[in-house]
C-alpha cells in the first residue's frame, strides 16, 4: 500500500480550514469580513445585503476544496483526478506568488493592513510550500499513477 504523502495531506487539510473559514465568514457576516481582513469594501457591500461578497467568498471556498482534492488525489487518499500533476504545479504557483505578492501588498492593496497582508502572507506561503514540497516529493509516484 502507498504511504500517504504527509505534505500533501497538509495542504489538503489547510486547503479545508481556509475553505471552511471562507464559508463561515459568510454566516458570519460583515464583522468577520472586517476581521479576517476582506475590506471594508466588501464588508459594507455585505451589510448592505448585496450578493457580491457571497458570490465570490463562494467561489473562493469552492476553489480551495477543490485544491484540497487535487491534493488528496496526488497522495493517494481519493480517486485519481485528472491533470493532477499539471494542477499541484500551478496551485503551488499561485500560493507561492500570492505570499510574495503580499510582502508588496501595501502597493497593490492599500485598503488592507499591513499586519494582514503579513499574516495572511505567512500562511499562503505555508499551503504554498506544502503544495510544493509534496508535488516535488510525489512527482514520479504520481506519473506513474497515471494521475
Amino acid at each position: 500500500m502507498l504511504r500517504a504523502n504527509p505534505w500533501l495531506i497538509a495542504a489538503a487539510w489547510g486547503s479545508i480550514a481556509a475553505s471552511l473559514l471562507h464559508i463561515a465568514c459568510i454566516i458570519g457576516g460583515p464583522d468577520w469580513y472586517r476581521f479576517f481582513g476582506a475590506g471594508e469594501e466588501i464588508a459594507r457591500a455585505a451589510e448592505r445585503g448585496a450578493w457580491m461578497p457571497t458570490i465570490v467568498t463562494l467561489g473562493i471556498a469552492a476553489v480551495l476544496a477543490a485544491w484540497a482534492a487535487f491534493a488528496f488525489s496526488a497522495a493517494g487518499v481519493i480517486l485519481r483526478l485528472p491533470l493532477t500533476r499539471t494542477a499541484l504545479v500551478a496551485i503551488s504557483g499561485v500560493l507561492l506568488l500570492r505570499a510574495l505578492a503580499g510582502l508588496f501588498g501595501a502597493f497593490w492593496r492599500p485598503d488592507l493592513s499591513g499586519n494582514f497582508m503579513l499574516i495572511s502572507s505567512l500562511i499562503v506561503l505555508i499551503l504554498g510550500l506544502c503544495f510544493a514540497i509534496g508535488t516535488w516529493q510525489s512527482w514520479m509516484t504520481i506519473a506513474n499513477r497515471g494521475v
